[in-house]
């Protein structure tokens, strides 16, 4: 199993920033894709960004220039840096990790129990 636990969420101005943190653990083997995604209320679940095992970042179109992940492979941690925040920003962030245990080896999808981002005044 792995346990995929997010960070950094809060309240914060238009305009502000925040930096989110997951990180990964368990008997982990090796992990691919690492993302962030957000739902906010009455909207469907959606992706915001994410980065695979060879560092391709892929971003939703509203969050390009503004938002930018990265990972540490030593710590099987993601982060996003999220500036320029709007209210539409406004959601539970999730993240989300592609990993293999050494289990099976088999690839397979983790959530985190996701973090409340509010942009307002």
């Amino acid at each position: 199993q792995v346990h995929v636990v997010e960070s950094g969420g809060g309240l914060v101005q238009p305009g502000g920033s925040l930096r989110l943190s997951c990180a990964a653990s368990g008997k982990i083997y090796r992990i691919d894709t690492m993302g962030w995604y957000r739902q906010a209320p009455g909207r469907q679940r959606e992706l915001v960004a994410d980065i695979s095992g060879d560092y391709t970042t892929n971003y939703a179109d509203d969050v390009k220039g503004r938002f930018t992940i990265s990972r540490d492979n030593t710590k099987n941690t993601v982060y996003l840096q999220m500036n320029r925040l709007m209210p539409e920003d406004t959601a539970v962030y999730y993240c989300s990790v592609v990993a293999s245990t050494a289990v099976d080896y088999w690839d397979r999808g983790y959530w985190g129990q996701g973090t409340q981002v509010t942009v307002s005044l």
